[in-house]
């Protein structure tokens, strides 16, 4: 098993936009991120490695926000600017030049129906196999490529 600090390392990010996609919040993904992590210490030795660890994460994280949704059946709305933070390696340079466009493609995005919004954000954002998606939403692996397509298709009737 890996070292624990490494998968934190590689899986955070992954974990941190997962848990962005269905929150739409920075603070309560940040939250999540931290709890989903010690979740997984704790639960390590249920890990089976029949499947990337990043999918047994984001699984985790999945039912924590669930969990968090049925604790607080107000979860606020948010402001434009905090969906549109993601953190990244990218240089702050980088990141204002392509957010003219990200954001209206994030616009679009919360167009689309709730699972093919989620598909889609896991693919762009988390940049996550298909396999993986249909891990994570507990679906095949056609049917995240259908959504995904579908969505992509939604997107280019808009344009």
């Amino acid at each position: 098993m890996q070292n624990i600090d490494k998968i934190y390392e590689e899986d955070f990010e992954t974990v941190y936009k997962y848990l962005f996609c269905l929150t739409r919040n920075r603070d309560i993904s940040e939250d999540l991120t931290q709890e989903t992590f010690y979740r997984a210490v704790q639960k390590i030795n249920t890990f089976k490695g029949n499947c990337k660890i990043s999918v047994w994460l984001c699984q985790i994280a999945k039912n924590l926000w669930h969990d968090e949704l049925k604790k607080n059946k107000k979860i606020e709305k948010l402001e434009k600017e905090d969906w549109l933070f993601i953190p990244s390696k990218e240089k702050t340079e980088d990141i204002v030049i392509e957010n003219s466009s990200k954001v209206d493609l994030y616009k679009q995005l919360q167009e689309l129906d709730e699972k093919t919004r989620e598909v889609m954000y896991l693919r762009i954002t988390g940049e996550l196999s298909f396999k993986e998606i249909a891990d994570i939403l507990n679906k095949t692996e056609n049917w995240a490529r259908v959504t995904f397509y579908r969505g992509k298709k939604k997107l280019k009737e808009v344009d």
